[in-house]
């Protein structure tokens, strides 16, 4: 089912503040899909899905190798038959700013502060699209 993504209602929003494992997809340089296990914290207010990543990460690798303009990505969950998928563009940003908020919300969600990482940068995924139930 398809959703606003700024405005997705509150069982979808209360989905994305439990604790799960999420996927992250990225296109390889090939076209085909890159998916792996990922912390994402999802702000509808600023229409941005946020995962913290190394900057040496293949994730990241195919994030930048689409350019200025991002990569095409999802973001999904899921518990039992619930499911939640983000989609967007994203882009890599390495402001220090972004990446402590990042790790501040990380931290919110999942209910652990990640160990410090000097590598670390921020996959922030402007949203386009909403899909699940929840």
């Amino acid at each position: 089912m398809a959703l606003d993504p700024r405005d997705p209602g509150p069982a979808y929003l209360a989905f994305w503040r439990e604790r799960h494992v999420c996927t992250l997809t990225t296109p390889r340089p090939d076209g085909t899909p890159h998916v792996v296990p990922v912390g994402v914290t999802y702000d509808p207010a600023a229409g941005i899905a946020r995962v913290i990543a190394n900057k040496h990460s293949r994730k990241v690798a195919h994030v930048q190798a689409a350019g200025p303009s991002g990569a095409p990505v999802a973001v999904c969950q899921f518990a039992g038959k619930r499911w939640a998928t983000l989609e967007g563009r994203a882009v890599i940003r390495t402001e220090a700013e972004l990446i402590e908020d990042a790790v501040r919300r990380y931290a919110e969600r999942y209910e652990r502060t990640p160990s410090p990482n000097p590598d670390r940068v921020l996959i922030e995924i402007t949203l386009t699209r909403a899909l699940g139930r929840a």
